[in-house]
Order: C-alpha cells, then structure tokens, then sequence
C-alpha cells in the first residue's frame, strides 16, 4: 500500500511513521506546501528513530527500514497513492481545496481513499462538490504511539468506505471508533470542553494553576491536569475546536472562555510559543500565576 500523508508538521510527521512503521505499507508520501517542510517532518522522524536506537529500543537497521519507505516531496508525488490522509492546518477552505486540487489534477489511482485528519471540521462540508468522498481519520498525538483512531463517516462517506479505513487502522495497530459526524466528534466533544471549563474556573478564580491541575490529576486520576494538558495541544487548536462546536450547536455550553481568547491572541498557545499556562523557558515549566 502506497500513502500520502499531506502536511508535515507534529502531526503529519507522526502519521507518517504510524503508516512507515506498517508492514502492509511499502511507500510513505510525506508532503507539504515546501518541500523543506516536508524534509523537516521526515528530519523530525528520524530524530526520535535515533533516540530509540540509541537507547537499545531498535535496531538500526529496523530504523533504517523505516525511515527508506518515506519519500518527502510537495503534494505532485503522491499520484500512485491508495491513501491520502490530510494532516494541513484545520481550516476548511484550505482542507476543501486540498482535496479538489489531490482529486482533479494529482491521484490517478481510481480506488485512492481520501481521509482528513481534521480534529473537529464537518467531513460533508470538506467533501462537498468533490467527485470522490472523504472519510475522516483522527489520530492522536503522538500518532506512532496512541492507540485510537476515530473513524468518521461523512453524510455521503459509502459504507465501504468506512470499512477499509477500519481495517486499515487495525493494521497500524489501531482501535478504530466508529463516529458519525458531529461537532468535535467523540474525544474533543468531552475533552475539550473540559479544558475550557478549567480555564474558566481559573478566571474565576477559584483556585491556581497547580491546584487546579493537581486536583484532576490526584482528584480523578488524570495523568496531565487540564491546564497543562491544553498548553501541549495548543491554545489556538482549543480555541478553534471550541468555536466549532458552538457554530454547529448553537449551544451556550461550548462558548469559549474569554481568558481563552484573550491568550490565544496575545500568542500564549502553551508549549509551541514557550507560554501559556505554563512558561517553559529554559527547559522548567513554571505556573505564570507563580512568576
């Protein structure tokens, strides 16, 4: 099987080597709009490959193996692909575009599957006015490494469809869950909310940083408190599964948190700007109400 992974930042990367790391798969397609970005995604592959081996965790030469199945290149290189899975930034404009442009003028193959790795966004809307469906398939980060993959089967996403994305989930030792389309899916539509409300909570100022992340954490046994938990997916992404929700549900529950807003803009995203909840300057990590 031949994939094409589109997009090679955290999250790109990492599907890459779920799909490398396959023995059904002989070719990973790792794009982007630079192909210094998709050398970048296929530099940070190796990165973590190099540190398992150089921890007696592979071998080698299975890295090796690894690593010779991923071409890196822009989207141009992916026209023999059995699979597309789309991993751009969750914007739907550019996610509707991608797809016309992979299925008009770059796929050849006839049976290609296309996927998108979109964490909340409508599969119809992605998919719609294209000749072929879209089906959604959201990993989780780190990708090689977490087991779930949420199927997500769009208003016109065939039955078929559906299956040959299970199954191939279970090949990449996956456990696929079956969804049908709803804002923010099963995961982010109860995770994400619950980093809203912490955030919330903090405004309020019912208790600190610290204390409301120990008491998840110690409370409800959570390995990351909420808080931090929203600064290593990233402020923006939470802020931006929130509105979704609350565009598609109209529902008051899911409004974000001004606080929220009000960080996003000022670039306090968490762990990729340095800042958020947490500052992680020089390698600590240090409440910001503690400063």
């Amino acid at each position: 099987m031949k994939v094409g992974i589109i997009g090679a930042g955290t999250m790109g990367s990492g599907i890459a080597q779920a799909f490398a790391q396959c023995a059904d798969v002989d070719t990973v397609y790792l794009c982007d709009i630079k192909e210094e970005f998709a050398e970048n995604g296929f530099n940070k592959i190796k990165k973590q490959l190099d540190k398992r081996v150089a921890k007696g965790k592979m071998e080698q030469s299975a890295a090796d193996q690894l690593t010779g199945k991923i071409k890196t290149g822009l989207n141009t290189i992916c026209t023999d692909a059995d699979l597309i899975v789309e991993a751009a930034l969750e914007n739907m404009q550019i996610k509707k575009d991608l797809f016309k442009e992979l299925q008009e003028n770059i796929v050849k193959n006839p049976n290609c599957i296309f996927a998108s790795n979109t964490s909340s966004l409508s599969i119809t809307e992605i998919g719609a006015g294209l000749e072929k469906p879209v089906i959604g398939m959201h990993f989780f980060n780190p990708a090689p490494v977490m087991k779930l993959v949420e199927v997500i089967k769009g208003e016109n996403t065939p039955d078929e469809v559906v299956d040959q994305v299970k199954a191939i989930s279970e090949k990449l030792g996956k456990t696929p869950v079956q969804v049908n389309e709803a804002a923010g899916f099963v995961v982010n539509r109860i995770l994400v909310p619950m980093i809203n409300e912490a955030i919330c909570v903090k405004a309020a100022g019912v208790s600190d940083i610290e204390g409301i992340d120990n008491a998840m954490k110690l409370g409800c046994n959570h390995p990351m408190g909420p808080l931090e938990l929203g600064d290593y997916i990233g402020l923006d992404i939470i802020l931006a599964i929130m509105d979704v929700i609350f565009a598609e549900t109209h529902d008051n529950k899911y409004a974000a948190s001004p606080l929220l807003r009000k960080m996003v803009r000022g670039k306090k995203l968490g762990v990729k700007t340095g800042i958020g909840f947490y500052n992680y300057a020089d390698g600590k990590k240090v409440p910001t109400d503690k400063q």
